[in-house]
C-alpha cells in the first residue's frame, strides 16, 4: 500500500483530531489544501496562530475576547440584574445574534459529565458567585441534556447555599416552530407541556 508523503500524513492527522471531522473528511482538507495558492494557506495559518495568540477569556464571564474584559461586560448599556449561564461561547452568540437578550452571561466551557470525568472543578462555575450583587435573576440556560440539567440543578444548589435571594429560572424548552410532533423525543414533548401557556 502506498504510503502518502509525512507532512500530508501530519495535516490529516491534525485535521481528524477536529471535532466532527472524520477521516475522509481529513483527507479531502489536507488535499484541498494542497491546490490552494500559497499566500491564502499562509493567511489561514496566520490566522489559526492569531487565535491562540490574541484570544483570551474574559475575567467576568469566561466569554472570547481580544481584551481582558469582554465588549458585553463591558457595555454600560446592559440589564446587570439578570445574568444568564450557558455552556460554550458559541451559546452566547446565539443570543446575541437574536438579540432578544439585554442582560450578562457567564460561560461555563461545559456541563458536568461524570462519564467523560468532567466535574464542577473543569468549569468557570464556583466565581459565579462572585458576580451576585445587583443581579435580581440568574436564567440557566444549559442544554436541555441529561448534562445540562445535571448543571443547572447543581448551580441551582450552589446558588441556594451561598444565600442568592434572587430568581432562578430555566430556559423553556419544547417544539421548535414548524416540527412535527410525532418526530418529538419524550424529553421534548414533557418539556414543552411543562413551558404550556394561556392560549
Amino acid at each position: 500500500m502506498q504510503k502518502l508523503p509525512l507532512p500530508l500524513e501530519r495535516l490529516i492527522t491534525h485535521f481528524e483530531k477536529l471535532p466532527g471531522i472524520g477521516p475522509k473528511s481529513a483527507q479531502r482538507l489536507a488535499f484541498y489544501l494542497l491546490h490552494v495558492p500559497f499566500h491564502e494557506v499562509k493567511a489561514f495559518a496566520d490566522s489559526l496562530m492569531a487565535v491562540k495568540e490574541k484570544i483570551v477569556l474574559c475575567e467576568k464571564c469566561h466569554h472570547v475576547s481580544e481584551q481582558n474584559i469582554c465588549s458585553i461586560c463591558a457595555d454600560g448599556e446592559r440589564d446587570q440584574s439578570l445574568l444568564c449561564v450557558v455552556e460554550q461561547p458559541l451559546d452566547v452568540l446565539a443570543f446575541e445574534r437574536a438579540g432578544i437578550f439585554k442582560g450578562l452571561f457567564h460561560v461555563l466551557h461545559g456541563a458536568i459529565s461524570p462519564l467523560n470525568n468532567i466535574g464542577p472543578d473543569q468549569l468557570f462555575l464556583f466565581d459565579i458567585t462572585e458576580r451576585l450583587e445587583g443581579v435580581d435573576e440568574i436564567i440557566m440556560a444549559t442544554n436541555p441534556t441529561m448534562e445540562g440539567e445535571a448543571t443547572a440543578m447543581y448551580m441551582k444548589d450552589l446558588l441556594a447555599k451561598k444565600g442568592f435571594e434572587g430568581a432562578i429560572t430555566r430556559i423553556g424548552h419544547g417544539l421548535p416552530v414548524g416540527a412535527d410532533i410525532e418526530y418529538a423525543d419524550s424529553l421534548t414533548l414533557s418539556r414543552a407541556l411543562q413551558g404550556r401557556t394561556k392560549a
